[in-house]
């Protein structure tokens, strides 16, 4: 099923895609307690399922991900955000495996998400939309694979926000899956990282084009609010030494040769240093891609994940049933430079695997992005990908 949409402040028109709605027969129970039934899930695929269906793999994507992991975005007109990695004869091989990806519910291009019509009383959901965790999307997702028939999946693979999607699949069905490749990501948001994530919702809800989160009806949109909470995002993405490298103190206003016209301030608020205009076309961009109020429920979902908590304060106890798995084997990538989800984490996270007997491989990846460097094409990161799903 394909749909038409609208989205951004100029409520653009574009395709979707593929659409099904899920849980027609039973409810689908969210850890709120409310339940969602015939709830849309949108998805892209890539290759074709065999005859045993044994040659799946799903993508998570990241928290303002899409399904468009490797065919272009039909709002920004994009590549997919995966793209050198998947396809025919690249790293995930197409011609062998078929790919899913899916957008989460919450999320905003065509599955279920506070901007669809509420039934009830046919106007968007809005902040009436249920909360939603982690481990919700991955039900949903499983309700996926469910109608594709698809009884094990051959891997799972997430990098950041999808990583933890790709952790909820071992915790919540480790019975289904045979490897799981989980990059820059972690068991939990810390502190500092739930900090940025309320900075942004705030950004947002003071924005009076918000409208009580009834912009839609309004025919208004948080246009300031939205492009403020991607900027603070985006700091979190890179690198103290990729800013410094790519802008450092440079301004906008240079001569011909490239230098800075000594302190030529323009002595306003406009953006004067190309940093400052790299985060508002950053911000830009974001506010024409993704609903407001989607930022809102999905950042809140991430800050609620927390895989230890919820297995009694140890972290190995969320392993337990996935070590039962006896084919089950788990990549661990993390990347030097990476602030939002260190090493140290990463770590962690391989040792809880391993103390339940799991097969795991752990790789730290020398990078100068930051935390989007798993989103940036690289030898080690094919090449570990490559080893891992191939085996």
């Amino acid at each position: 099923m394909k749909v038409k949409s609208s989205f951004g402040p100029n409520y653009k028109s574009f395709e979707i895609g593929e659409i099904v709605f899920l849980a027609q027969e039973e409810p689908l129970q969210l850890a709120c307690g409310a339940e969602i039934q015939n709830f849309p899930l949108a998805y892209q695929t890539y290759g074709t399922l065999n005859a045993d269906k044994s040659n799946a793999i799903l993508i998570c994507h990241a928290l303002t991900g899409d399904q468009y992991v490797a065919s272009t975005n039909p709002i920004t007109q994009k590549e997919g955000w995966w793209n050198f990695l998947i396809g025919p004869e690249k790293t995930i091989d197409t011609n062998k495996f078929f790919v899913i990806c899916s957008n989460i519910i919450g999320g905003c291009m065509g599955s279920f998400g506070p901007k669809e019509i509420d039934p009830k009383s046919g106007e968007p959901y809005g902040i009436k939309f249920p909360f939603i965790t982690v481990q919700d999307m991955v039900q949903a997702q499983n309700l996926l694979i469910e109608y594709f028939g698809i009884k094990k999946l051959h891997a799972v693979i997430g990098g950041s926000t999808g990583g933890m999607q790709a952790l909820s699949w071992s915790a919540l069905y480790p019975e289904k899956i045979n490897l799981m490749m989980l990059l820059a990501t972690s068991y939990r948001h810390g502190a500092q990282n739930i900090a940025f994530h309320e900075a942004g919702r705030q950004a947002i809800m003071a924005d009076p084009n918000w409208c009580g989160g009834k912009y839609l009806l309004e025919k208004k949109y948080p246009t300031k609010g939205l492009s403020v909470a991607r900027m603070i995002a985006h700091i979190t993405y890179l690198s103290e030494s990729s800013l410094q490298k790519k802008f450092g103190r440079n301004l906008q206003n240079k001569d011909t040769s490239g230098n800075n016209l000594g302190n030529n301030f323009s002595f306003s608020f406009d953006p004067e240093f190309q940093v400052e205009s790299y985060l508002h076309h950053q911000g830009a961009g974001f506010v024409e891609r993704f609903d407001p109020n989607s930022y809102l429920y999905v950042t809140k979902a991430v800050n609620y994940f927390d895989l230890e908590t919820d297995f009694g304060g140890k972290l190995s106890n969320a392993f337990i049933e996935f070590s039962k798995n006896k084919a089950g084997k788990i990549c661990l990538v993390s990347f030097s430079d990476d602030w939002l989800f260190p090493p140290h984490e990463t770590k962690k996270l391989a040792q809880a695997a391993i103390a339940c007997g799991i097969n795991v491989s752990l790789v730290t990846i020398e990078s100068t992005a930051g935390h989007d460097s798993f989103l940036i094409e690289s030898d080690a990161l094919k090449n570990t990908a490559s080893g891992f799903i191939n085996q």
